[in-house]
């Protein structure tokens, strides 16, 4: 199983958050760029297997994304494989 796409869509949606630059300069842009990480986040989620781990299913249920990339990048040190087997 592979969370690469995952993880990408992750850190993606929360670099667009992180922005505050884009944000203060152009909020229309900055809303856009949120708009098309969560959309692609989304994509992601609808993916995963159904033996996706229960922890990791139940961050992203509640949007708690810096918790469920925290436990992706923990994942690579936990098993074999780390992202992907």
């Amino acid at each position: 199983m592979s969370f690469v796409p995952l993880e990408t869509a992750l850190r993606r949606r929360l670099d667009v958050v992180g922005d505050h630059g884009l944000r203060a300069t152009d909020p229309k842009a900055h809303l856009e760029a949120l708009k098309a990480a969560h959309r692609e986040l989304e994509i992601q989620i609808a993916r995963l297997p159904v033996d996706t781990p229960p922890q990791l299913f139940h961050f992203l249920q509640q949007q708690s994304y810096e918790k469920a990339h925290k436990f992706l990048k923990d994942l690579t040190f936990r098993e074999p494989g780390g992202l992907s087997e």
